[in-house]
């Protein structure tokens, strides 16, 4: 079944190549004149993505994914190089969109072929289904079998036609659409650099709101303390008791503290059982699900377990959720966190905390996203590479 089902999407993609060769024909026509300019680039590079798909590749590998300017402004130079980028996957998508016509036409005649073939075959069995001759020819065994055979062999020819139709136009935007290696190695250096440059800034966020935690909440219940004490100590007794509940709650506030700085139980548990100590510490109910076969490496764990935790502790303390559900898998050679809230949406990626999630994420070279619309409902979700 499943053969049948790839040679329908291949013949699929051959016909709808073949139409829209013919509507890129007229584009390229029409754009002649205007070879250059910004919106013609934008217009070939958003066809090329069409036709990508229908190849069943991937835009993003192939260079189509273009960036705008960066902070620097037009004039500066992140917007320069997005302005190159963006002109380089302009010339090469009209190249492609070039070089594919004849393909995208011999696809077209492959096509029709296999239509007139189909069309004949009908005819001829209609006609001698109503005792009529076809063509001049009655349905004797040595005209059937002859007319089989033949159609067998037209049928191998335009499925071969097909497939190799498909291949070449693979082949052909791999060849064009892919960066070189030297291009491919320096954007993945900038990645590099630019996902360095948010860990430094990842840690320093997260040291400065361990001093405010210290500073803004056990410190003042550590002052208190040693007054109680001090108090006490000058003929007030009944203040001990007070005084042991401040120390408890002094504690309590130290070890959520340690946690935030690393989970320690993370190590010894397992992410299933800290994940579960979040679900508990939490105000607002936590359903967590994690089905893991296994242990991920400790630096995709540890990712996890943050994605988790920050995600839980926004929906709790900012969009007023009700129910917040945590999906812990792996998904091929990736683990999947999927944390979804009913609160009221709004969440902003660009904030401290989501930022610095993503961060964390983007140095696993994992992917993170989040949906949040204003009455929500939030869902976050984080891919990290566990090979």
């Amino acid at each position: 079944m499943r053969p049948v089902a790839e040679g329908a999407r291949v013949a699929g993609a051959v016909v709808l190549g073949a139409v829209t060769a013919l509507l890129e024909a007229v584009f390229l026509l029409l754009a002649l004149p205007f070879l250059g300019h910004p919106n013609v680039s934008g217009a070939a590079v958003r066809l090329a993505g069409l036709e990508v798909r229908r190849l069943h590749l991937d835009p993003a590998a192939l260079d189509l994914i273009t960036e705008p300017a960066g902070p620097a402004g037009p004039a500066g130079p992140a917007g320069r190089a997005g302005e190159d980028r963006a002109r380089l996957a302009g010339a090469r998508a009209l190249r492609f969109l070039t070089l594919r016509l004849p393909v995208g036409v011999l696809g077209g005649l492959v096509v029709t072929l296999f239509v007139y073939g189909a069309a004949m075959a009908v005819a001829a069995l209609r006609a001698w289904l109503g005792g009529e001759p076809f063509d001049g020819m009655v349905p004797t065994p040595l005209v059937v079998t002859y007319l089989v055979v033949a159609g067998i062999v037209m049928l191998f020819i335009d499925v071969s036609g097909m497939i190799g139709v498909y291949a070449v136009e693979r082949r052909l935007a791999w060849a064009v659409l892919a960066p070189d290696r030297t291009e491919a190695l320096e954007r993945r250096i900038a990645e590099l650099s630019e996902s360095r440059a948010g860990i430094v800034a990842a840690v320093d966020s997260e040291r400065r709101r361990i001093e405010r935690d210290l500073h803004d909440g056990l410190q003042q219940r550590l002052v208190a303390l040693s007054m109680l004490i001090g108090r006490s100590r000058r003929g007030r007794p009944e203040l001990l008791d007070q005084a042991h509940e401040e120390a408890q709650r002094a504690l309590a506030e130290l070890r959520e503290v340690a946690w935030r700085v690393y989970p320690s139980g993370l190590d010894a548990l397992g992410l299933d059982d800290a994940l579960a100590g979040v679900a508990e510490r939490s105000s607002v109910p936590v359903a967590v699900a994690c089905d893991l076969d296994e242990r991920p490496p400790m630096a995709v764990e540890t990712a996890a377990y943050f994605v988790v935790c920050e995600a839980v502790t926004n929906a709790a303390k900012h969009a007023g959720s009700a129910r917040i559900a945590v999906d812990v898998r792996r998904d091929g050679a990736a683990l999947v966190v999927r944390v979804e809230d009913d609160g009221a949406g709004g969440a902003d990626p660009a904030g401290s905390g989501l930022s610095g999630l993503a961060r964390r994420v983007a140095a696993l070279d994992g992917t993170f996203e989040v949906a949040s619309p204003p009455g929500g409902p939030t869902t976050i979700v984080a891919e990290l590479p566990c090979g």
